[in-house]
């Protein structure tokens, strides 16, 4: 029986079942969503499906794509109905190693992670998989659609994620442009419509602009989600003025995505009223990234203090602090 996985070919003398190749495979298939010729295989059936000669599989997993000082009850961060205890989220790729992406996630605080869905390496089953590292019953697992360029493509891919590890709750991120990873609002209204249809609770990146945020809240996303700068740029947050608008009309929360590139460009957003920040490659490609974690943990917290403390107003000349009365 022949047999394309993952694109390449593969020779079985017998017929087997999807339950039988996971074991010849030596893969867990509680860890793992299996396509075959572009329909998801339940996990419930994997037993039962006999597979044929020239059937094409797909066989994905995740891979790398804490607590405030702010008490939750008096300042609680919501995302479609979950309680996050820390207002920022990290993504799991971009590091030397898995065991450098465990320690730089533990000492960021975060308890969301955004993973990227793959296909399985099953010629080397030495390589380890993200969920040995990052515990999903630990972290909010946050399945994105990285390198997603139409509806289609993060459709499929997200559907393949929900069948992996079952959540519904996923980033939609649908590309336009190779140089600049700006989004494609208009594929990326398309996959939204979708998603919500088949039941996704869909966060979504999209552009810095008031008007598309607020028609994607309206569809129905349950955070929205505009790019501070081009993702990976580390230039900070080029448009507050937008931003800070399209927080001032949406109901649902609205994070920081892509662009920051050090501690004080997420304290900015949080001091701009962003309920939360997303960010991957200022933390693992700093010179040391699990000390740049805990920055941006400090510098998250800081920010939202400053936002609710309220900040003073802006004087266009001096305003002593001292008392003027009793002067000698």
């Amino acid at each position: 029986m022949n047999l394309t996985i993952n694109g390449e070919g593969h020779q079985y003398d017998s017929a087997l079942t999807i339950a039988e190749l996971l074991a010849k495979l030596e893969l867990d298939g509680t860890k793992v969503a299996i396509e075959r010729n572009l329909e998801i295989v339940p996990k419930s059936t994997y037993g039962e499906v006999q597979l044929l000669d020239g059937d094409k599989l797909e066989i994905v997993h995740f891979i790398g794509g804490g607590n405030t000082t702010t008490d939750a009850n008096d300042d609680p961060f919501m995302v479609a109905g979950q309680e996050l205890k820390s207002r920022l989220i990290v993504g799991t790729g971009k590091y030397k190693d898995f065991e450098e992406t465990k320690l730089a996630i533990e000492a960021s605080g975060a308890d969301m992670v955004t993973v990227a869905v793959r296909r399985v390496n099953i010629t080397d089953r030495s390589q380890p998989m993200l969920v040995d590292y990052v515990d999903p019953k630990k972290y909010t697992y946050l399945p994105n659609t990285a390198f997603c360029y139409t509806a289609d493509e993060a459709l499929r891919t997200l559907r393949l994620a929900r069948e992996a590890g079952g959540w519904d709750l996923v980033k939609l991120e649908v590309l336009g442009h190779e140089k600049t990873l700006y989004p494609n609002m208009r594929e990326t209204l398309q996959a939204a419509e979708v998603l919500i249809s088949e039941g996704f609770k869909v966060m979504v990146y999209c552009s810095d602009d008031p008007i598309m945020c607020q028609e994607l809240e309206d569809m129905g996303c349950v955070a929205i989600m505009p790019l501070g700068a081009p993702i990976g740029s580390g230039l900070g947050i080029q448009n507050p003025v937008g931003i800070g608008l399209i927080k001032d009309q949406a109901k649902v929360p609205v994070i920081v995505d892509a662009g920051v590139g050090t501690a004080s460009d997420a304290t900015i957003a949080m001091e701009l009223g962003c309920d939360g920040v997303l960010m991957n490659t200022a933390i693992a490609h700093a010179k040391n990234p699990v000390l740049m974690a805990a920055a941006m943990k400090d510098a998250v917290n800081a920010g939202r203090k400053s936002f609710l403390a309220g900040r003073m107003e802006r004087k266009k000349y001096a305003d002593p602090s001292s008392p003027l009365a009793g002067l000698i």
